[in-house]
């Protein structure tokens, strides 16, 4: 099984001569490499050895409590001490403030190295950056410090039985009872609910405090911590451990609240509105979550398809690489990583450049859906090019795929992204997302490809507009942005592969990508059949 290795050069290629990220002043290219390098030998040497047998131990409920595998205080207490829990939060509250560019780089990595470790340690900077925009001063300067000096690791609490992806229909309630909110219902899906590396739990709890016929407007965002300031435990109880198809070192709780005391961050009624200052980074972040499966797949597939031999040729025998199936299956593989991790950064850098909001919203459901399927097909391409020994748990594809899977469900399901693009975004303020997106295409120096899939696009758009109701046709129409926005970063890509160190290996890859433009005209097809 080959060792994880970071993709240092790949990334801080992508931010530095494909995205713009030197535009944002915040971004230090020098400093972004010097970080990635550290980080990516800290990953290297003490996440990923963690991963496999977490894996295969999992995480335990004992005596009401998560027990997580052996390592992972371990890797945790080197992970405070190092500074990493600080990167991003504010330096006015003990962290380094360096900015969401630098946290999606140290992110990235830490999911190629262990996705379960990763899903522990990362929901904190989303909930610091909570509570800087809706949280009182009082709120920051109690909470944000445990967060950036890692005494605390946080939850996001919204999903309950019954309700899924419909926060409408949440029921936990929040009571005001006079000297402060008490918290009574039920969460499940709890990503890190409990767990024994932190000294304590932040719960940030979507609740009612409205009637329940005010749907999402009876909505508030709360402040629930798992202990007391004396120590006692709050009335928060973990009912079980979920069992799941990969992630097994991660615990997905249930979480009942027993009139736990919170408290309320922001106004009554704005839950809905403070949950997607940390939903909407966690969607992009997902969508890394993607690539750096991907990224890990290729690394993995093109290691073994370059030693194992079979076959020859003139020279005598040839290692696999060298069949012409096996490397379009190894350059399918690297186009995905490479260009979803193009238009996840793009996604990125947009939203904290703060000069775009349409094309933010425009491209955060596609990034999403895109980066994660991109991270399944990898993960099962590569599987093919092991042939029977993809399929052993020995060469570790069988747990990519089994990790890599949620990433289609959670933080909204595909589908849910296609049908809110391709029904709200289009008709919300007369398609003003729509039309960043089509200002940003036609800003890209044009390829055969690109204006291929983009007259595809333009046509579907057309006819999505005349439709009543698109959710018949929302996930091709999903599937034909991907694909132009894939063509529009790959003619990025191409125009600065000078400055990467492989300049052939984008070339093999971007070869792949133009060919794929000829799909467009299918999706279009199936758009216009219905």
């Amino acid at each position: 099984m080959k060792p994880f290795s970071a993709p240092v050069d790949d990334i801080l290629f992508t931010l530095n001569h494909v995205v713009g990220a030197p535009r944002l002043a915040d971004y230090d290219a020098e400093l972004a490499g010097e970080i990635a390098a550290h980080f990516a030998a800290f990953a290297e040497g003490v996440i990923a050895p963690i991963d496999e047998p977490g894996d295969r131990e999992g995480a335990r409920l004992e005596g009401g409590r998560v027990r997580l595998p052996e390592g992972y205080k371990t890797a945790y207490d080197a992970f405070v001490e190092q500074g990493w829990t600080s990167l991003t939060a504010p330096e006015a509250y003990g962290g380094q403030g360096l900015g969401g560019v630098i946290g999606a780089i140290v992110s990235e990595i830490e999911t190629g190295a262990s996705q379960a470790f990763n899903m522990l340690v990362n929901l904190v900077p989303g909930s610091i950056r909570t509570i800087m925009a809706f949280g009182s001063d009082d709120q920051k300067a109690r909470f944000i410090p445990p967060m950036a000096g890692g005494r605390w690791l946080g939850t996001m609490c919204l999903t309950e039985p019954g309700a899924g992806s419909d926060l409408g229909r949440v029921r936990t309630r929040a009571e005001h009872d006079g000297a402060g909110w008490r918290i009574t219902g039920e969460k499940i899906f709890i990503s890190g609910g409990d767990q024994d590396i932190s000294e304590g739990i932040f719960h940030l709890v979507l609740a009612r405090t409205g009637a329940a016929e005010e749907g999402v407007k009876g909505l508030s965002l709360f402040a629930c911590l798992s202990e007391h300031a004396d120590g006692s435990r709050n009335a928060v109880r973990v009912t079980r451990i979920e069992e799941k198809m990969g992630l097994h070192a991660q615990p997905t709780c249930q979480l009942a609240f027993d009139g736990a005391e919170a408290e309320l961050v922001g106004r009554e009624g704005e839950g809905l509105k403070a949950m997607f200052t940390l939903m909407n980074h966690a969607r992009i972040d997902v969508g890394l979550q993607g690539i750096a499966h991907a990224a890990r797949a290729y690394d993995i597939a093109a290691a073994y398809a370059a030693e194992r031999v079979q076959g020859r040729d003139d020279s005598g025998p040839v290692s696999i690489d060298r069949h012409g199936d096996v490397a379009r299956m190894l350059a399918e593989i690297d186009a995905a990583a490479l260009g979803g991790r193009a238009m996840a950064h793009l996604a990125l850098v947009t939203m904290e450049a703060g000069d775009d909001p349409w094309l933010v919203e425009f491209l955060t459901p596609v990034v999403k859906a895109h980066c994660s399927e991109a991270g399944m097909r990898a993960a099962e391409t590569a599987m093919q090019v092991l042939g029977g020994y993809g399929y052993l748990e020995e060469y570790r594809l069988s747990q990519i795929y089994r990790d890599v899977r949620i990433a289609a469900i959670y933080e909204g399901a595909n589908g849910i992204h296609a049908m809110a693009l391709a029904g709200r975004l289009l008709r919300l303020e007369n398609g003003a997302a729509f039309d960043a997106f089509a200002r940003l295409i036609e800003a890209t120096e044009p390829t055969a490809g690109l204006t291929r899939a983009y007259a595809a696009w333009q046509a579907a758009r057309a006819r999505l507009e005349t439709m009543p109701d698109p959710g018949p046709v929302a996930t091709p129409f999903l599937r034909l942005t991907a694909r132009v926005l894939e063509q529009a970063v790959w003619a990025r890509i191409a125009a600065a592969a000078e400055h990467h160190p492989d300049p052939a290996r984008l070339t093999r890859a971007a070869a792949v990508v133009a060919r794929q433009a000829a799909r467009a005209e299918a999706d279009l097809a199936e758009i216009t059949a219905a």
